[in-house]
């Protein structure tokens, strides 16, 4: 509940801020707040990288660049030409498309009730984006 609130107060912030600079500005904005909040672990940091393999490297770059500073820009770039409930309704999508991608990509076996849920992420989200 706490991170539902903490994540629909950053979209109502994010979206006057959005006014006032681009999408770009406001993720890397946002990237270097969370660089700074996580000073107090770089010792842990340094250390892990040194003991990291290249391929835990590569895939820690690709969770840096992919899903985080494209899906937070695109996601930016969105929530500048709609509005934050509109935009927030979007976020319904994700469970469902995880679920799908799961099964794809990783051969999981999702159960009915999760299906389910899937189908009512959708039509939420098809309700809310007509109104």
């Amino acid at each position: 509940l706490l991170a539902a609130v903490a994540y629909a107060g950053g979209v109502v912030a994010q979206k006057p801020v959005l006014a006032h600079a681009s999408a770009l500005q406001v993720t890397f904005a946002a990237c270097v707040a969370g660089a700074l909040v996580s000073l107090p672990f770089a010792p842990a940091l340094a250390a892990g990288v040194g003991r990291a393999d290249g391929e835990a490297l590569a895939w820690t770059l690709y969770l840096g660049v992919f899903p985080t500073a494209i899906g937070f820009a695109t996601w930016a770039y969105a929530l500048r030409h709609t509005t934050a409930g509109r935009a927030g309704a979007t976020t319904y999508l994700v469970p469902p498309i995880a679920v799908l991608l799961g099964w794809v990509i990783l051969g999981e076996q999702q159960p009915a009730l999760a299906l389910a849920g899937g189908a009512l992420c959708l039509a939420g989200v098809a309700i809310a984006r007509r109104h």
